[in-house]
């Protein structure tokens, strides 16, 4: 599968949240692996994105974050994604929302609550 073919939501991605609620994806998601540094605070952490969604990314990271966690991040969002002469630079905001651990690389869910584009 390739950034011009995103992923789908599927029936197999309605999955069970906290609380008792039922989290279905509805955003079409883009399996693209793109570097970032998540910050929170004073602290950074460089990663890798896995997919990334209008409404939030997953993150490949070495180590954990928390749950409930606000991030700043930026990505550089390739041409052939998104149809412009040229990439685009967009500055996000959000929250930790999930983490895992396998096979020594920690996964972190991220919203995105908010976002501007960088002026080019």
């Amino acid at each position: 599968m390739n950034a011009l073919n995103p992923e789908t939501p599927r029936p197999s991605d309605v999955r069970p949240a906290s609380q008792g609620r039922q989290e279905v994806r509805c955003a079409v998601r883009f399996p693209l692996s793109l570097p970032v540094v998540l910050s929170s605070g004073e602290d950074e952490i460089a990663g890798l994105t896995r997919n990334v969604s209008a409404s939030g990314v997953l993150f490949s990271l070495d180590e954990d974050l928390q749950v409930g966690l606000d991030v700043r991040f930026s990505m550089r969002m390739p041409r052939s994604v998104l149809g412009s002469p040229q990439d685009v630079l967009v500055h996000c905001t959000g929250r930790v929302v999930r983490c895992s651990t396998s096979h020594n690389e920690h996964l972190a869910a991220a919203t995105i609550d908010d976002y501007r584009f960088a002026e080019q």
